[in-house]
């Protein structure tokens, strides 16, 4: 049976000389593997460059419950972006959030919720022009409500915030996965800032490296086998 979902691609791997296995977070089936027949070849009808990390997707595709691998019979890409190929700042994001996304989102059923937050945020990401230095720290901060360890704002008139409980806190945690106040901060201050408004903030280049690693160390204390990564190096390094 054939069914309409949208996706967003996560991972891409050669299958065979012409062939490869897409990995998609779908909206109706959550994380799928989709075989794509021919994607290297002049005439094809679903080309690889259709699926780069984070490109979104309108698809008609074959769903069996128990299958690893599935089959799409049309893809397209909706909206087709106009400037994250062509902006190495939004393309380095665009690879960066890739990595996060693939190792922070399991491979569950349907979650319309997240789907739609990701869908929405990437389209955002394509839109926007003001701000990228922040963008990508902002999403994993909103992110973080859909994994379910967003941090608890209601306590954030307190000096110090704690990641390993997620919470706010008067005292220094007792711990080496804790934020001073300086750090503190800008973790509440960007919590309450809107991704239209991150233009307006005024944050060094360092104090934005410490704070991209401080929500990294964030995500490692509440996903397992949440292993190191890597190219927000290079992301850092295109934004500086």
């Amino acid at each position: 049976m054939l069914h309409k979902t949208r996706g967003i691609v996560f991972k891409t791997t050669d299958y065979s000389e012409s062939s490869v296995i897409v990995q998609v977070f779908t909206e109706k089936f959550g994380m799928q593997s989709y075989l794509i027949n021919g994607v290297k070849k002049p005439k094809a009808k679903i080309r690889q460059n259709m699926l780069q990390p984070l490109h979104l997707l309108e698809m008609v595709v074959y769903y069996k419950p128990a299958g690893n691998i599935q089959r799409a019979a049309e893809i397209r890409n909706a909206p087709v972006f106009q400037t994250i190929p062509y902006s190495i700042a939004k393309s380095s994001a665009a690879l960066f959030l890739t990595e996060v996304l693939y190792k922070s989102i399991r491979p569950q059923g349907a979650d319309e919720q997240l789907f739609d937050f990701v869908f929405n945020a990437v389209s955002l990401l394509d839109k926007t022009e003001q701000g990228l230095h922040l963008f990508h720290i902002l999403f994993l901060l909103r992110l973080t409500k859909y994994l379910g360890f967003y941090p608890q704002v209601s306590q954030a008139g307190k000096t110090y915030f704690d990641l390993k409980e997620g919470s706010f806190t008067s005292l220094i945690p007792p711990h080496p996965y804790g934020l001073d106040a300086e750090e503190t901060y800008w973790w509440i201050t960007l919590l309450n800032t809107r991704f239209e408004d991150l233009h307006l903030l005024k944050i060094t280049a360092q104090a934005r490296k410490v704070l991209l690693r401080n929500v990294l160390r964030y995500f490692q204390q509440h996903i397992d086998n949440f292993n190191e990564i890597r190219s927000h190096l290079i992301l850092e390094e295109v934004l500086d």
